[in-house]
């Protein structure tokens, strides 16, 4: 379980102190036991490796992208194992009213080429997202970005459309890293991260040597990174059991037995907020009949699907999206449990019984054919006809994906309660999968988004779950666990809910004992 620590508060100051000053409790003798050592080189590999590899962190796209990103540069935010952003490149960040933010950077740190850091790099690096000409993955972000101007060589004032607590955490996504300004040859990368790039080869590999000027005192460890790319999980496993690899990202539950029989290896599973879901459209009938959505949310085995889908990496959900290791997470949500009888008295409210439906899935919604499957065995007992519709996997967002009144998503982790709520439950939102509207929901959503009183910003989270659990037409078995594969002989690794391979950031943490 996640710690619940207060992430900023109301005229909070981040002090520069990132470690026990900062809140952060360490069991005893952890200190004394951890003794990084300097040296050594490792190979690292990720899901893909393509021409489309990049060095623009406001174009990256994969995972591959995000650790070569956090290699090379730093955020003025970083977030930690609790989800909690602290500080980095910004020595102190500041709002008395979560619309206006004071940036103090710290003082002495350098890019690559030996340049400072200043304020300007800062205001260049964030506006470049407002550019349409950048191509930023982050650009619907960056319109809450009013002005952002610099008032001294380490200080920028950040002015946004309208309150927003969660800023510090936005800040620390790998999209936002910040760059020298004018910086505009991505063929090489000049930022301030814990690695110098010696080599990158799209589709190929990325070199990475460690920085001897980074800001962090004694960091990073390793001498050499190289990080490529194996997309089959297959031959991912095989690499690392063989010891061509070091550290592999994705392995599938199928995959652990393999690596747990190795004396040499181990597994990092990382509780993460990744989700397949049910959706059930809310724009047409049958999908939309409350009473129909209720029956197939009863259908639902969940413990089931964490055994026979996963191998038991996975944490129980309950039809809302905030898992139970996040900060904001409502604890006293009555948890939805397989319940045919409450199937069969809603599935005939709605006045459905015999009625045969159709519902699609594909691999590409990880477990979604054999979710699909148990939903249509649990459905034979109440009277519901379900016909398993396996599509392939390639093309299924964009054929399939919101296009049929029953089928499945697939999320990954979102660094805050209110990216992952405006992206896919708002009602307007684009990726809103079953299109269910919700006024109160909506209200609630701005609200929480301004309000700096952390007791209150989780009531009213709470009480959002609550509404998406009830009526929101998606049903959510279970939360995914990311499983990593490394070598013993690698020390340093932890797991952060936000992505495998310690939320893509593991580069500046890991040493080696070999």
């Amino acid at each position: 379980m996640m710690d619940d620590m207060p992430p900023f508060s109301r005229r909070d100051l981040i002090g520069a102190g990132l470690g026990l000053g900062a809140g952060l409790i360490l069991p005893d003798g952890a200190l004394a036991a951890a003794k990084p050592r300097k040296g050594g080189r490792i190979r690292v590999a990720s899901l893909s490796s393509s021409t489309a590899d990049t060095l623009d962190p406001a174009k990256g796209a994969l995972s591959t992208d995000y650790v070569r990103h956090y290699m090379f540069y730093s955020g003025l935010t970083e977030m930690d194992r609790h989800l909690i952003p602290r500080p980095a490149l910004a020595e102190r960040i500041e709002s008395s009213d979560q619309t206006v933010w004071h940036i103090r950077l710290r003082k002495g740190v350098t890019f690559h080429d030996g340049a400072d850091l200043t304020a300007q790099d800062v205001v260049w690096s964030l506006l470049r997202h407002k550019d349409p000409a950048t191509g930023s993955k982050m650009a619907p972000i960056a319109e809450q970005l009013a002005q952002v101007k610099a008032v001294g060589s380490r200080d920028v004032v950040i002015t946004l459309i309208g309150p927003n607590a969660d800023l510090p955490a936005i800040l620390a996504q790998s999209h936002f890293l910040i760059l020298r300004a004018g910086t505009k040859d991505f063929r090489v990368a000049n930022g301030t991260g814990p690695y110098m790039c010696a080599q990158f080869s799209p589709g190929v590999r990325t070199l990475a040597r460690r920085n001897p000027n980074f800001w962090k005192a004694g960091k990073p460890y390793l001498d050499e990174i190289e990080l490529i790319g194996i997309p089959d999980e297959v031959s991912r496993v095989n690499a690392l059991l063989s010891g061509d690899v070091h550290l592999v990202i994705a392995v599938n539950p199928r995959s652990t037995k393999r690596i747990m029989a190795s004396r040499g290896h181990a597994l990092l599973e990382t509780q993460s907020g990744l989700y397949t879901n049910l959706i059930m459209q809310q724009r047409q009938l049958p999908t939309g009949n409350p009473h129909f959505v209720a029956a197939m949310k009863y259908l639902i085995d969940r413990p089931l699907i964490k055994r026979a889908l996963y191998r038991g990496y996975a944490t129980i959900a309950n039809d809302q999206p905030i898992p139970p290791f996040h900060p904001y997470y409502r604890a006293d949500l009555p948890q939805r449990s397989l319940d045919l009888d409450k199937a069969k008295w809603h599935l005939q409210r709605a006045g459905l019984t015999g009625v045969r439906m159709p519902v699609y899935a594909a691999p590409a919604a990880d477990g979604s054919v054999d979710m699909a499957s148990i939903l249509q065995e649990y459905g034979s007992r109440v009277g519901l006809k379900l016909a398993v519709n396996r599509v392939p996997a390639d093309g299924y967002w964009s054929t399939h994906w919101m296009k049929h009144p029953l089928g499945f998503g697939n999320t990954n982790p979102r660094p805050t309660a209110d990216l992952l709520f405006s992206l896919f439950y708002k009602s307007d939102a684009a990726w809103n999968e079953s299109g269910w509207k919700n006024p109160r929901f909506d209200k609630l959503l701005l609200e929480a988004r301004g309000e700096a009183d952390q007791a209150r910003r989780k009531q009213l989270y709470g009480e959002m779950q609550g509404l998406v659990r009830d009526h929101c037409g998606v049903g959510i078995p279970v939360f995914i666990s990311l499983i990593d594969g490394y070598d013993r002989r690698l020390k340093g690794l932890y797991p952060v809910s936000l992505g495998g391979l310690m939320g893509y950031q593991f580069s500046e943490h890991v040493w080696w004992e070999g």
